[in-house]
């Protein structure tokens, strides 16, 4: 999976917060490694090499969130599908279609 971010003006970021890359200076070195957890101390010396933008994990999404984004896929998947009869035993290529797109979709990686 890959790690959510969101780039930060260093006036928003707080210690505490993790690194979603790793940080390179002007020159290409290496400052902080990808994972890093921001400390006080370190959020003074960004000045110094030039850097006014962190990119930052985003905190993962809340149970709420997913059911709500889940919810969100499954009628937009509804409403894809909503001329395909299920049951239409001509219809075979729609129906694998349709489970293929609802278990990537709902992330289910099941494809019946």
């Amino acid at each position: 999976m890959a790690v959510m971010h969101q780039h930060l003006p260093l006036e928003q970021v707080r210690p505490g917060m993790v690194l979603s890359d790793v940080l390179l200076d002007a020159h290409g070195q290496v400052l902080l490694p990808q994972g890093a957890v921001l400390t006080e101390n370190m959020l003074a010396l960004m000045p110094r090499h030039g850097i006014d933008m962190l990119p930052i994990q985003a905190p993962p999404p809340s149970p709420e969130e997913i059911a709500a984004q889940q919810a969100a896929d499954s009628e937009r998947l509804a409403y894809l599908f909503r001329k395909h009869d299920p049951d239409d035993p001509l219809d075979a290529a729609t129906t694998l279609l349709r489970n293929y797109v609802t278990a990537y979709r709902l992330g289910t990686g099941e494809a019946a």
